[in-house]
């Protein structure tokens, strides 16, 4: 994965729009560390293979980035994206990595349904 390059970023989330994708959507604050710090509160949330059709995506914010995907009815949103890269399958994966490397946020796109 490589740092945002917002403009690239854009350029990838709009080659989406307008088609039905599937998106992978997880966020988490340390579940796998929750059991080394006593009293650790741990929030997590996470979607999978739901598919969408949204109209408008869009890169904002300095780093890390926000990306929103707009909906008929409603948004997709994820907050604190660092990186991101277009697999050899062709499925836009972004996330967020805190400064020890470990994931917070992953939002992905792809025109076939995530198996891994």
């Amino acid at each position: 994965m490589e740092l945002v390059q917002q403009d690239q970023l854009q350029r990838l989330i709009d080659s989406f729009a307008g088609k039905d994708v599937y998106i992978h959507l997880e966020t988490t604050n340390g579940s796998y560390a929750a059991h080394f710090q006593e009293g650790f509160f741990n929030a997590g949330a996470f979607i999978r293979n739901i598919v969408v059709n949204y109209e408008l995506g869009k890169v904002a914010g300095d780093s890390p980035h926000r990306i929103g995907l707009k909906l008929p009815s409603g948004w997709i949103y994820a907050q604190g994206i660092t990186h991101y890269e277009l697999d050899e399958h062709g499925r836009l994966l972004m996330a967020g990595l805190g400064p020890d490397g470990k994931l917070a946020v992953a939002l992905e796109i792809s025109e076939t349904p995530f198996t891994y």
